[in-house]
């Protein structure tokens, strides 16, 4: 694990465009926004269902702690992701 961990940020580190000087946004800051984005997806996947067939029998199972805690805070944390990733300098 902690091979494939360095050599993911060698990955990240040798990423570069010729346009990175002139550009506002280089394309370690794409890749990080990508990352947000997926973590985002995942938190609204996890907040998905939780409904009943039936509208007249409650279901519990819509108020889990998946739903309710751990969903919002990642589409939160991906969020402030994507915030630092456009203001990230390289």
């Amino acid at each position: 694990m902690k091979q494939f961990i360095q050599k993911l940020r060698e990955r990240f580190a040798s990423l570069s465009d010729k346009n990175d000087a002139e550009m506002p946004l280089t394309m370690r800051n794409y890749v990080l926004m990508g990352a947000g984005l997926v973590v985002i997806i995942l938190g609204m996947i996890l907040m998905c269902g939780g409904g009943s067939e039936n509208p007249d029998e409650f279901n519990y199972a819509m108020f889990s702690w998946r739903r309710i805690t751990l969903a919002p805070i990642l589409i939160v944390g991906g969020f402030a992701f994507e915030i630092y990733a456009l203001l990230k300098k390289f």
